[in-house]
């Protein structure tokens, strides 16, 4: 993980280091069975250099917290590892050029379980052009590129819910539901 960490830090191909603060790579425990992964850095995670910190960490944290669980023992991190400027979304070269890094993440990090938190990076890691309202709480098996499959489950991201708070019921079924692979 340190190798890989390294290898986005030496990356120049891709613009959106260029407009970014900080490499935002990972947070939590890299050996934890669940591996979390978000769309994009914010603006806190893209300062500080963490996923899931400012108003939707403490979201996250509370999430995980209603099924016993912490920082140390998730591990954390999301789908681009650069903000990209005022928030845009990834264009479809980004995403092309960086998903093998995401991949190797997740073949490194070897989780025993896979949430995906958002619409975006549900789409694309999912292979569906359903919409996340459709996607979320299902658990598939994934293969990301190493021949394991991996147990892969979708969800709200904490932003999305912290902006539509009526979906707060269906992200906590999703929860539950993980609670009950542990």
């Amino acid at each position: 993980l340190d190798e890989l960490k390294s290898a986005l830090r030496a990356f120049d191909g891709c613009a959106l280091k260029k407009t970014a603060t900080n490499l935002v790579f990972s947070d939590g425990n890299p050996a934890a069975d669940i591996m979390i992964i978000g769309e994009a850095p914010g603006r806190d995670e893209d300062r500080l250099g963490v996923p899931f910190v400012g108003a939707v960490g403490q979201f996250l944290d509370h999430m995980l917290a209603s099924i016993g669980l912490d920082r140390s023992g998730v591990y954390l991190t999301n789908f681009l590892p650069w903000r990209p400027p005022g928030n845009r979304t990834a264009t479809a070269e980004e995403i092309d050029m960086l998903l093998p890094f995401l991949y190797r993440h997740i073949q490194l990090a070897n989780p025993n379980l896979v949430v995906i938190l958002g619409g975006a990076p549900a789409k694309i890691l999912l292979q569906s052009s359903d919409n996340i309202l459709k996607l979320r709480g299902r658990w598939q098996d994934i293969n990301f590129g190493d021949g394991v499959l991996r147990p892969t489950m979708a969800s709200l991201h904490p932003a999305y819910l912290m902006r539509s708070p009526a979906q707060k019921r269906q992200a906590f079924d999703d929860w539950y539901g993980l609670y009950h692979r542990l």
